[in-house]
């Protein structure tokens, strides 16, 4: 069986990948990379145990096995997966038609919508709401690229339990299948936290370096998240203002303004260590905006 005929059988049954998984024990990952072309000379044993499952799964009499299709009241087409970028309005922003995603209201999002979506397509889901990502420009890059640099030659030199991420990395804040957000750099110092699949829990430090359509989810809804998950410190790194603000939440909800020629001392590290923004700003300011 082709990977054309597979995806023919999955559309027709309304399959999700994450219910392929489950019925030919080929792990979610490969399911959506094989499925979705990317990777290109899969190997014969996934190969069979896919075909094998599509096949079976083809001659069971429809509602049998389980799986719930979405259709629209027009015709019996299952509907596209859909969000919008605010909590309060009406789903609005529609993506190619993918009949394994059930449209729901924003707020009822959980878990599994959120690993049904396919890996190209950044989202995060905050309280039951998917919000798109869209990507970074290259200057956004940089900055989050030098400061985890900066903070894994720090913890790299000191050793000790905490490890330095850069995203995407998916943090299920409230440990609760409501909340999946992916910071732009994070530090964890506790392991138990860390899972291969994502990080459960709160990190201890945070960086989100803003961006037009982020910047108010960065700026309110996820400083009230992180605050209240517990992550001791966050960083706002502002490019279009050349400014850093830093959230204490440990010490009183204290608050530091600094500027791209400043010096920031991590909190988390009583000023142990040290991100340098002089340097990055002087790069950065270099390139074509």
């Amino acid at each position: 069986m082709t990977i054309d005929e597979m995806n023919e059988i999955k559309r027709k049954l309304g399959y999700t990948d994450i219910r392929i998984a489950e019925i030919s024990g080929v792990p979610l990952s490969t399911v959506r990379k094989v499925l979705g072309g990317i990777t290109k000379t899969p190997r014969f044993e996934t190969l069979k145990a896919l075909s094998d499952a599509l096949e079976k799964s083809a001659q069971v009499p429809a509602g049998q096995d389980g799986t719930v299709t979405v259709r629209t009241a027009e015709s019996e087409a299952p509907k596209a997966f859909s969000y919008s970028d605010s909590p309060a309005s009406p789903i609005q922003t529609v993506r190619e038609a993918m009949p394994a995603y059930k449209v729901k209201k924003q707020g009822e999002y959980t878990l599994e919508d959120y690993l049904a979506i396919p890996d190209e397509r950044r989202v995060e889901l905050i309280d039951g709401v998917i919000y798109d990502m869209s990507s970074p420009l290259g200057h956004h890059q940089i900055i989050a690229g030098q400061i985890y640099a900066d903070l894994l030659a720090f913890i790299s030199r000191q050793g000790g339990p905490c490890i330095p991420f850069i995203a995407p990395v998916d943090v299920q804040l409230d440990c609760d299948n409501k909340t999946i957000v992916q910071p732009d750099v994070l530090i964890l110092c506790d392991r138990d936290k860390y899972t291969p699949q994502r990080i459960v829990g709160a990190p201890d430090f945070v960086v989100e370096v803003l961006s037009k359509s982020t910047r108010k989810k960065d700026m309110f809804i996820k400083l009230n998240k992180y605050k209240f998950a517990g992550v001791r410190e966050y960083w706002l790194v502002d490019p279009d203002s050349k400014t850093i603000l830093v959230y204490l939440f440990e010490q009183g909800d204290e608050i530091h303004f600094y500027s791209f020629r400043d010096k920031v001392p991590v909190g988390i590290y009583e000023g142990r260590c040290v991100i340098d923004f002089a340097p990055m700003d002087d790069f950065v300011s270099q390139l074509p905006h």
